[in-house]
């Protein structure tokens, strides 16, 4: 079992979160009542939505994780699961998404933002957030 697999496995156990078809078509989600939290598009490759919030308020700390690629302007995250600590850094930001979904949901009459799968591409373990 891939990394990704057994994260998205572990945390489709979360009472919060229900597995889905994602709105990108790609992979599987992950969702809450208030929407989507996470895109596995590959088997090492993990879209988040922490919202522009989140980002701004942890980028420092994001830019400096090496499994964390930020694409300008977007309000997902990427990692790259290559070792377990990924996975770890992964359901920390899950939890953090969950967080920032519950205190500042977005509203039913705003556009969703699109994850970074369809965004320009990213390289494996770069950073873009300027790390």
């Amino acid at each position: 079992m891939t990394l990704a697999a057994s994260a998205l496995a572990q945390l489709a156990t979360w009472s919060d979160l229900a597995e889905a078809e994602p709105s990108c078509g790609i992979g599987r989600a992950l969702r809450t009542a208030h929407g989507e939290i996470a895109h596995f598009h590959s088997d090492d490759h993990v879209d988040v939505y922490l919202t522009a919030r989140a980002i701004g308020r942890f980028e420092e700390h994001l830019t400096a994780a090496p499994a964390v690629q930020l694409v300008p302007g977007s309000q997902w995250v990427t990692l790259r699961l290559d070792v377990t600590a990924d996975v770890h850094l992964l359901m920390t930001l899950v939890s953090l998404a969950l967080q920032t979904h519950h205190a500042w949901p977005v509203p039913d009459d705003v556009p969703r933002a699109e994850c970074n799968d369809h965004r320009s591409a990213v390289g494996p373990r770069e950073n873009l957030g300027g790390g």
